[in-house]
């Protein structure tokens, strides 16, 4: 048997003191393989030993390794089984001699000659744990498919809410044997540094150490259903802070009881006459009183209790109502039955109440860090805030820009006079699917969300990290502009997605030095000239970057840029073409009509309070504590260069803003997506102040107005859906889209009065450019809807499109329906010169569920003849 030598009082020395763990189970053919290459790779540089922690092999493994117990320092530790990979680490880890432990898997598969690297960043002082990583940069994976890749990089993404290193399901790492330890006699699972690190909370140092992983030779894989199953069941303990099986069971029936109580307060509610607003508020509130009793006194009894928990309730429910009403009204407009939309509603909003109590208001908060308390509410609320506008999206009248677009989409074209044509495309497609509504129309401002996110994302963490990238992924979620361009199908929303798309890619180019990403960046600035023509001005942003970082301007020596401008160019082709054949009328309308118009006024406070409204108070406040700290350039290179992308980005085209409106009237949207490039920044105000701990204050109040921000936005969506209880809606059509739906029922009720008592269909026309006409258009009924509406632009005005599109169209002896939102809308004298005889101006009421929440004006004019 190996002698040990007596072990050394003093751990501090040059020479570190190591114990190696090598946990296998059946590894016969590769146990000898790794044992001498974990000896000839470390020599003389420790004192070590190599504890082979065996799960129950019964290959002979234990037999070879009992062979060079003789003559080597290594120790057989032999297990029953069952205790999984976790129990054996952790029972060779107590029995370790050294401070300083490693463990690599007995497959071969880890580079032994990687070990001193590990070791030395931990016996530095610097670190507690280093990960052999194969994700960070010089670390690479050897051979292994497709697929095998796309799952460890999803494995690896599901961990990301809990930890920022890039390779969290290494199995190679050195640790600290009292931090093993701490990981707790519980940990299970075959994620030892995952444990390790989560259990390591906010003090924990972690370090990653680039390795070159090879797939086994020898041998077959453990890793099938059983350890995937556990590494969920491990992420979700690390959600909810404790592994409470219990509790589930009894959550379950708790829930089971609210679920009973609330829907017969529902139901007898409703057989009573009460609005299904009332009835839906009333029996989820009682339900989730008798929820909340429940689990705290009995099925969350064991877990500490903290002083927010009943805040944390109270909005955890604000956001299930919301949600639950989406789903009421999502089943009410697809007609189901009464028992069926209750149960929809019900479940839905269960679901955010089961997620938001098990791991939100009855979390223990003891075991995960803070970095990991916010990076699981930025996902949270990023994931909410998606399914909030999908469950609404179809339940929401389409405001009469979306009306205006989806009628873009019926006259097919490259381009239109006031906007490109990408909005129109994309309508055309999503209505394709999921046919001519609601949700047909707005699916793709979903999506085109979600590439928003997704880039802003990415962009995020290469500038400042991973929890940086979390929390910009909030930003992006609650900022009052792109919650709402995620829903409203308007030209905002694809230009937004490039627009996030073609920052990431400049970055890539400008930073990370990677030529390719010059054509990505092209690809997504073309695609947004297809959408608004604003992202040009990303242009003259990347021209002063490549002026001002002298590092950059070897670009212009190159091709990139300029196949850059040559793929925007081609993907412009579009609307080039359109322009040409219609006098540059696109051109001129957005261009020079705007910047030589000759109304100056002077704007710049209104932009202001433009972008006050697009960003909401979380964004002005974090946008000014960016601003403060990006105009101090950090002394490190990298944030320094960081903070350049972000300055250059943000401030050259929001200049050009700023100095239109010195002269002309600006419009609300027009800055949205210029803030993308500074929420990097504000992210990564909120990491600096979490990592330093010394800002209670502002971190209360930024948790504060999320929240109240969240369930704003949420509770307006219920408003405008269902209304209030015993409130209803108040407010008038041009509002907030309440009852357009109603307004066109009512015109389409008219208009089949008038052609009962003319024989003949009249003529429905907005008396506004493009407002009414667009909502008429879209909630017309009759394949011939479209063809009997137009805009004022009949009577010689501004009509926008619809002068075009009804061109071409005869109204001569026709009887014309004359719509407007107000009285001197319709009851302009120098009408009656178009009629043959006109009718009296009439008021019109429009109500919804009985109740009245709008009105509008008509008149009737028989006979249409142009004036002398």
């Amino acid at each position: 048997m190996y002698s040990y030598p007596r072990l050394s009082l003093d751990v501090e020395t040059h020479q570190p003191s190591v114990s190696i763990i090598v946990p296998t189970l059946n590894e016969v053919e590769n146990i000898d393989w790794t044992l001498q290459a974990i000896i000839e790779n470390i020599g003389e540089r420790f004192e070590f030993e190599i504890i082979v922690t065996d799960g129950g092999s019964t290959d002979g493994t234990r037999e070879r390794v009992a062979c060079w117990e003789k003559h080597r320092p290594v120790r057989l530790l032999g297990n029953i089984g069952g205790g999984g990979l976790a129990k054996d680490v952790r029972a060779a880890a107590l029995s370790a001699r050294f401070p300083i432990v490693v463990v690599l898997d007995a497959d071969g598969s880890h580079p032994a000659s990687a070990i001193t690297s590990l070791v030395d960043a931990v016996a530095s002082g610097e670190y507690d744990i280093a990960i052999g990583s194969r994700y960070v940069a010089g670390g690479a994976t050897v051979d292994w498919p497709f697929t095998r890749q796309a799952l460890s990089r999803l494995g690896a993404a599901l961990a990301a809410p809990f930890t920022d290193i890039q390779d969290p399901l290494s199995g190679f790492f050195a640790i600290r044997r009292t931090r093993l330890l701490a990981a707790g006699a519980d940990a299970e699972g075959f994620k030892i540094a995952l444990e390790a690190i989560v259990a390591g909370g906010d003090g924990v140092r972690v370090c990653e150490v680039p390795i070159s992983f090879s797939d086994r030779v020898h041998g077959t894989s453990k890793i099938g259903a059983s350890q995937t199953i556990a590494y969920l069941n491990q992420l979700l303990r690390f959600s909810r802070g404790s592994n409470s099986a219990v509790a589930m069971h009894r959550f379950a029936l708790v829930g089971m009881a609210g679920f009973l109580l609330d829907f017969l307060v529902v139901t007898v509610l409703q057989s009573l006459g009460t609005s299904i607003a009332v009835a839906h508020v009333s029996g989820f509130c009682l339900s989730a009183a008798f929820n909340y009793i429940g689990h705290l006194k009995w099925s969350f009894h064991g877990r500490p209790r903290a002083r927010s928990q009943f805040a944390r309730f109270v909005l955890v429910s604000a956001m299930a109502i919301a949600l639950r009403g989406g789903f009421i009204a999502a089943a009410t407009d697809l007609g189901f039955p009464f028992f069926a939309v209750v149960i929809a509603g019900i479940a839905g909003g269960g679901v955010v109440s089961y997620i938001g109590n098990e791991f939100y208001v009855f979390r223990d908060d003891r075991f995960l860090s803070s970095a990991a308390r916010w990076r699981l509410a930025a996902l949270a609320i990023a994931v909410y805030a998606l399914a909030l506008r999908v469950v609404y999206q179809g339940s929401i009248d389409l405001i009469p820009q979306e009306a205006y677009y989806w009628n873009y989409a019926q006259h097919p074209a490259l381009g239109y006079l006031d906007h490109p044509p990408m909005v129109a495309w994309l309508i055309w497609l999503g209505t394709s699917v999921f046919g001519d509504n609601e949700f047909g129309v707005r699916i793709v401002a979903a999506l085109a969300w979600l590439t928003t996110a997704c880039f802003t994302f990415r962009l995020t963490k290469n500038l400042f990290g991973q929890t940086a990238a979390f929390l910009a992924l909030m930003l992006v979620s609650v900022f009052p502009f792109h919650f709402l361009i995620g829903i409203l199908a308007t030209p905002d929303a694809p230009l937004t997605a490039a627009w996030a798309g073609a920052l990431y890619f400049l970055e890539r180019a400008l930073r990370a030095k990677h030529p390719k990403a010059w054509l990505g960046a092209g690809l997504c600035v073309g695609l947004g000239m297809l959408s608004k023509y604003t992202i040009a001005l990303l242009g003259p942003a990347t021209l002063v970057y490549l002026l001002v970082d002298p590092q950059s301007r070897r670009w212009l020596l190159t091709r990139w840029p300029y196949l850059c401008a040559g793929v925007v160019a081609l993907v412009f082709t579009p609307v080039i073409a359109w322009n040409a054949n219609n006098d540059w009328a696109s051109f001129h309308f957005q261009g020079s009509r705007r910047w030589l118009q000759d109304d100056l006024k002077f704007s710049t406070p209104a932009l202001v309070l433009c972008i006050a409204a697009l960003l909401g108070p979380i964004g002005i406040s974090l946008a000014g504590h960016a601003a403060s700290r990006m105009v101090r350039f950090p002394a490190r290179t990298f944030l320094r260069e960081a903070g350049m992308f972000v300055i250059v980005f943000t401030l050259v085209p929001l200049s050009v803003f700023v100095f239109y409106s010195l002269f002309h009237s600006v419009k609300l949207n027009w800055t949205g997506p210029v803030w993308l490039a500074l929420v990097p920044a504000m992210a990564n105000v909120v990491v600096k102040a979490i990592k330093k701990g010394d800002r209670p204050r502002f971190m209360g109040s930024l948790q504060i107005t999320t929240a109240v921000s969240v369930v704003a936005l949420a509770l307006l969506f219920h408003y405008v859906a269902l209304g209030l209880p015993f409130i209803g809606h108040a407010g008038e059509l041009r509002d907030l889209p309440v009852a357009w739906e109603e307004f066109g029922a009512e015109a389409e009720r008219i208009k089949a009065s008038v052609e009962f008592e003319t024989g003949q269909p009249p003529l429905l026309v907005g008396m506004d450019p493009y407002n009414i006409a667009s909502e008429l258009g879209f909630y017309g009924t009759g394949p011939t809807a479209l063809e009997n509406v137009t805009s004022e632009n009949l009577f010689g005005r501004n009509g926008l499109m619809f002068g075009t599109w009804f061109s071409d169209r005869s109204s001569d002896g026709r009887d014309v329906i004359m719509i407007g939102l107000e009285k001197a809308q319709v009851s302009d004298d120098r009408l009656d010169a178009w009629f043959e005889t006109i009718g009296p101006v009439v008021r019109q009421a429009v109500r919804k569920n009985g109740a009245v929440v709008g009105r509008f004006f008509y008149r009737i004019g028989y006979g249409f003849r142009h004036p002398d």
